[in-house]
């Protein structure tokens, strides 16, 4: 079973895109952030004519999740629990059934914080708190659970192309990395890092000044794996060609192979 996560920037925009990238890689469920439309505008008959079924969970213009998955939803949430008055659409939940059992995925999209001298970094803090909550509620069920999205958090400094230059960033400060590190603390496995000690290993390169043609990139799309995920991890990639493309997203796809027949090493 392949999951992916990738933050289109904009579904509409990048619909091509992102239907040559099924066509190409055929993965089985897909986590999108940032679609930036509202549910009624997503384009979801030239996804489900391959075969996906389509969850959304959008925002006018900024924000938005989905969940495509090749198997029927036995249950989908939005919102993520802990704050009534967050009306953000960052977050999604959906069930699949598989012969073994339930496999439970989390689309994310984590605030980035930034400037973190405003109101917008102790949001992002609350935030990461409230996914440390759900994350110890979920690992109670000993369920295959995968939490993946776009963290907006640079892990370490092996994550970042110049850590030097992004120490005061809401994406790389302590409290940011330290509540990462709860979040693995509670028994969660960073995928890729289960697979790879290497440094360049990123998912997002920005726009301005070259960064894609520099590699000056972050790694800050993740896929967080409970135990039972992590026994049956096969294979981790990042499919940064599609960086590439003209007009491309500035975050690639990151995915996971899980060996639901038996355990699997990556």
């Amino acid at each position: 079973m392949r999951i992916a996560t990738w933050n289109v920037n904009s579904v509409r925009q990048r619909l091509d895109h992102l239907l040559a990238w099924l066509g190409e890689t055929a993965p089985d469920v897909v986590c999108l952030q940032e679609i930036k439309c509202v549910d009624e505008q997503f384009p979801r008959e030239a996804i489900e004519a391959l075969g996906y079924n389509v969850v959304t969970h959008g925002q006018k213009t900024f924000n938005g999740v989905a969940l495509l998955s090749k198997f029927p939803f036995d249950e989908t949430r939005p919102r993520l629990a802990g704050d009534d008055g967050d009306v953000q659409s960052r977050f999604l939940e959906g069930v699949v059934s598989l012969k073994h059992g339930v496999v439970r995925i989390a689309c994310l999209y984590l605030p980035n914080g930034n400037p973190p001298n405003t109101e917008k970094y102790p949001y992002k803090l609350k935030w990461i708190s409230r996914l440390i909550e759900y994350s110890k509620e979920r690992l109670k069920s000993e369920e295959t659970f995968v939490l993946a999205g776009d963290f907006n958090v640079i892990p370490a400094p092996r994550d970042v192309y110049n850590p030097a230059a992004w120490v005061d960033d809401a994406l790389f400060r302590p409290q940011t990395r330290e509540a990462f590190q709860t979040l693995l603390g509670l028994g969660l496995t960073d995928a890729l890092r289960a697979a790879s000690d290497a440094t360049g290993d990123y998912t997002f390169w920005d726009y301005q000044a070259g960064a894609w043609q520099k590699n000056n990139g972050l790694r800050i799309d993740h896929l967080l794996l409970s135990p039972q995920a992590s026994d049956r991890l096969s294979a981790v990639g990042i499919d940064r060609h599609v960086r590439g493309w003209e007009k491309a997203s500035d975050h690639v796809p990151v995915w996971i192979d899980l060996d639901l027949d038996g355990a699997g090493s990556a």
